[in-house]
């Protein structure tokens, strides 16, 4: 299909673990501008996911919504073992196509897993995110999207999500650009 249509965007969405049992980390990707949302779970479930996709779509409206997730790429991880609740909105209206990679192959979401790096050197491996907020979350994610990338020009995803997307989705995503000489990106962040 993505083969078929390689104009859609394309959506990388999957789950950052802290310590087993623990808060994890729902993490969406746009692989056009590596512009990335993270949301803070207190368990790893289905519905935790389709709540989170249930709300942004509440807050994008069905246009932007169907713009933004074209395709949406997933793991085989079970908190994506419901795709019809994803793809389809309440009045049974699609609203993205849900793609499952294959197994033990991260690199089929390769420009997720890179945005992933990031978010560790907020939270090693195995450390808990227990004590994280979603405001937390969102300080580390403006950061994150803030931060120029080669790959992009040198320009950060922020920016060039802007530029893809326009300034009226970042308001509504509540993305704020981080200053260059401001950007943090280690846990001294979360210092109050």
């Amino acid at each position: 299909y993505i083969e078929a249509n390689q104009d859609q965007a394309i959506i990388h969405m999957d789950t950052v673990e802290g310590n087993k049992g623990g808060s994890v980390l729902f993490t969406i990707t746009f692989t056009s501008s590596l512009f990335m949302l993270a949301f803070i779970r207190e368990r790893n479930t289905a519905q935790s996911v389709i709540d989170i996709f249930n709300d942004l779509y509440s807050v994008l409206g069905h246009e932007d919504f169907s713009k933004l997730f074209q395709v949406t790429l997933v793991d085989n991880g079970t908190e994506f073992s419901n795709p019809l609740a994803l793809e389809f909105n309440d009045e049974k209206t699609r609203r993205t196509k849900i793609f499952y990679c294959d197994p033990r192959s991260p690199q089929q979401r390769g420009r997720g897993e890179k945005n992933h790096e990031f978010i560790r050197r907020f939270s090693p491996k195995g450390q808990s995110l227990d004590h994280l907020t979603q405001e937390d979350i969102e300080l580390m994610v403006h950061n994150i999207n803030s931060y120029a990338r080669s790959l992009l020009g040198d320009k950060p995803p922020h920016e060039v999500f802007r530029f893809l997307h326009g300034q009226d989705i970042l308001d509504k995503l509540e993305a704020i650009l981080v200053p260059p000489n401001e950007i943090i990106l280690n846990p001294s962040l979360f210092i109050k």
